[in-house]
């Protein structure tokens, strides 16, 4: 199965953009990158905007595609994305892998930690009280005391944990429907107008449902409930 990508460019300048000089040079820097095993770039975003800025209005539309597209986001540079770093810890949770052309693979603690203490040097403590607590748990666990039992935890503690990953499920959920409104929207302005016919586009176009399957009338209802209400709803089967 062909992993997808999508490609995030970024110059300063609209010149620089005109230009096509430092755009080519990211591209090949990411076709490089890419070159073998079974990929697939679905789309490419190109931002002309300061890397001091946050406001990224490509960079977000290439985002909810990933997401979208259950992609990989793939940037030629780091600074081509940004110069932020709280701007760059928003990025890593925003439910997208990022790959960096000019760093190793991210992916996994490992990688995004690298990232960060590129970011911002704070991070680095972050890891050290992270792994001062596993050491801690360690040695609890090495002087026998029971480690991660349900029962230990209170049924306040158990109503709060189901009740704030139902809160997560949720939000996922509506995040997904507004990344999906849009090509939803344009899927019914090419004619597709019911439930089925959305579906079937869908499928057609390789976006995958929630749980990676096939699309179904059902589950555009779904969708499509999450994002505007019952009230506007007016396609039918």
């Amino acid at each position: 199965m062909k992993q997808t990508y999508i490609s995030y460019l970024r110059v300063s300048t609209e010149s620089q953009r005109d230009s096509g000089l430092g755009l080519e040079a990211q591209r090949t820097t990411v076709t490089d990158f890419l070159n073998g095993g079974s990929w697939e770039l679905v789309s490419e975003y190109l931002e002309v905007e300061s890397g001091r800025k946050d406001d990224r209005p490509e960079l977000e539309a290439a985002l909810s595609a990933c997401r979208i597209h259950n992609a990989i986001l793939v940037v030629a540079k780091v600074d081509r994305l940004t110069r932020s770093s709280a701007f760059l810890h928003k990025l890593l949770d925003a439910g997208v892998e990022i790959r960096f052309c000019d760093l190793p693979e991210i992916a996994g603690p490992a990688g995004k930690f690298m990232l960060n203490q590129m970011a911002a040097v704070a991070e680095l403590e972050a890891g050290l009280i992270s792994q001062r607590t596993k050491a801690a748990l360690a040695a609890a666990k090495a002087r026998g005391v029971r480690l991660g039992n349900p029962g230990n935890a209170t049924p306040e503690g158990r109503r709060k944990g189901s009740h704030e990953a139902s809160r997560v499920r949720i939000e996922l959920a509506a995040q997904r429907a507004r990344d999906l409104a849009p090509v939803i929207d344009d899927i019914r302005a090419l004619g597709a107008l019911s439930l089925r016919q959305i579906a079937r586009e869908l499928n057609s176009r390789g976006i995958l449902a929630s749980r990676g399957g096939r699309w179904s009338a059902a589950q555009v209802r779904r969708v499509m409930i999450q994002y505007r209400g019952t009230s506007v709803i007016s396609a039918s089967v």
